[in-house]
């Protein structure tokens, strides 16, 4: 069973990896051609309200609503049923987005008071922002029912697809960074007019596949089918539930925007670093178990769903201890040898770095939230990490208080590093109190991962010696041409993961560990 899982988080993880590539791509030629100052924080700004959205509408509470209902039909309903119920889902999806599109688009100048009222202290940078929202608001519209597209592709094991997709984003913003923002009196707004023209070509590239899968009925309105008022009831708690690192990370933005220029920029890269190992082996293994855990739990396979369970937590587990420690330790000369030239300055790389190791220290607990969730909406329950969302979420802003606000009156270096850690911290708690419910309304009985993660630690505190001792100051990087930096900064990675493999072959840790659940 688990082989097979192994392989379709291989081809994901593949396709991520191509994705997120092109998103290095992207954030490297914005941050040359754009820095980080006031008016790049306007454009993240206009861009992570509907990427925040699209995270409830799209990969968080409709997705996870949606597969399990899908999923259950598949296994239990005729292909006819299916088809109604993807084209009733459809046409409910685009009615209520539409006007959630139009409301967004109006109501842009409120969102930006709402979520960076900061901005009204700069009316240049207010009305930047307000002009970009606008433009990319309709991307939750479009991407949403692409994630639609995705979750039935996932469900036929079709994961190749929707991993792939997101380069058409990445590949977007760099060209109209290179070819549409010389040409605009504020160059800054083609970022906006590219995430609205990734949001239409994602979409249409995932059509004909649906077409060739006889999946592509004309959308109709279904709000009084009994599946898709199935699929609202689980959608409604899990529009919260599924993304409380979103939320964090949205009120970190509106904190940031009371913080010196620049500081929601630092977040954004230093958080785009530590989505790489999240996107390529936590999101990944998400993506490919919850189709899984929904069959189990639709057949009443117990055995079968908590060892998929145990299963993506050995892996995940493997994975982000050592990523965490090593982005914590590299997160000066990663930020120097692929960002820092042009407009992106030593001093923006030191403050990214900082953030970038705070959210480091939360990216075990990101990782698992990604395992953890899926093991509730698989059971059609979306109501438990609704409740557990809440605590984490009001943790969250408790710490951001009592860390933020005196390193800001001390005026200490980089305040918005705060605002990071206390978003990890908060998701500790968040993933601990899913793990807990979970073993104690007996759906993971039995795990087994304690012995192969204390070695996983073991390993990755060598690895952290081995890069200590091989790895030069931060300021030597700077004084080095790009190739020079690219060149260090690989031998460093690949000496540092060959000795994680090594100790933790010499601990006796070998495949078969992560390939049998």
């Amino acid at each position: 069973m688990s082989h097979k899982l192994f392989r379709s988080t291989a081809v994901v993880s593949a396709m991520t990896l191509v994705s997120r590539i092109f998103g290095y791509l992207r954030d490297v030629v914005i941050a040359i051609h754009f820095g980080a100052d006031g008016a790049t924080d306007a454009f993240f700004v206009a861009f992570r309200i509907p990427n925040f959205l699209r995270r409830l509408f799209a990969e968080g509470a409709f997705s996870q609503a949606f597969v399990p209902i899908f999923m259950e039909y598949k296994e239990r309903q005729d292909p006819q049923q299916l088809r109604e119920l993807l084209a009733r889902t459809a046409g409910t999806l685009f009615g209520v987005l539409a006007i959630v599109t139009a409301v967004g688009v109006i109501g842009a100048p409120l969102l930006i008071v709402i979520f960076a009222p900061g901005f009204t202290d700069d009316p240049h940078r207010y009305a930047l922002a307000t002009q970009m929202l606008r433009l990319t608001f309709p991307y939750l519209l479009f991407i949403s029912l692409t994630a639609l597209a995705g979750g039935v592709l996932n469900s036929f094991g079709r994961f190749a697809v929707p991993a792939f997709t997101p380069v058409f984003l990445n590949l977007s913003l760099i060209g109209v960074t290179l070819w549409l923002a010389p040409h605009m009196p504020e160059p800054v707004v083609a970022l906006a007019v590219g995430v609205l023209i990734a949001g239409v070509v994602q979409l249409a590239f995932q059509i004909p596949f649906m077409h060739r899968m006889g999946l592509l009925p004309m959308p109709r309105w279904g709000g009084k089918s009994e599946g898709v008022r199935r699929i609202m009831h689980l959608m409604l708690p899990a529009l919260f539930g599924s993304s409380v690192v979103q939320v964090n990370l949205l009120f970190d933005t509106l904190v940031a925007s009371f913080l010196p220029a620049g500081s929601i920029s630092w977040l954004y890269y230093s958080d785009r670093f530590v989505e790489m190992p999240l996107a390529l082996f936590g999101i990944a293994l998400g993506t490919v178990i919850l189709p899984k855990l929904s069959q189990h739990s639709a057949l009443g396979a117990a055995r079968e769903y908590a060892d998929t369970l145990d299963w993506a937590i050995r892996v995940a587990g493997v994975v982000a201890l050592p990523s965490a420690l090593g982005l914590m330790v590299l997160a000066g000369p990663i930020l120097t040898a692929l960002i820092e030239y042009h407009a992106f300055s030593a001093f923006d790389a030191r403050m990214s770095a900082l953030s970038l190791a705070a959210f480091a220290v939360g990216l075990p607990a990101f990782m698992l939230l990604k395992v953890l969730a899926p093991g509730f909406y698989a059971r059609q329950d979306t109501r438990t990490p609704v409740r557990v969302g809440i605590i984490a979420m009001v943790v969250n802003m408790g710490l951001t208080v009592v860390i933020v606000l005196p390193w800001y009156l001390l005026k200490l270096p980089g305040p918005h590093a705060g605002l990071a850690l206390s978003t990890s911290l908060a998701a500790y708690l968040n993933a601990v109190m899913l793990y807990r419910r979970l073993r104690r309304n007996g759906a993971y009985p039995h795990p087994r991962w304690g012995a192969l993660l204390l070695r996983a630690a073991v390993a990755s505190i060598g690895m952290v010696v081995v890069l200590l001792a091989f790895s030069p100051p931060v300021h030597d990087w700077a004084a080095w041409p790009a190739r020079l930096r690219a060149l260090h900064l690989a031998e460093l990675i690949f000496l540092g993961g060959g000795a994680y493999v090594l100790l933790l072959a010499a601990m006796g840790v070998r495949p078969r560990h992560l390939m049998h659940a």
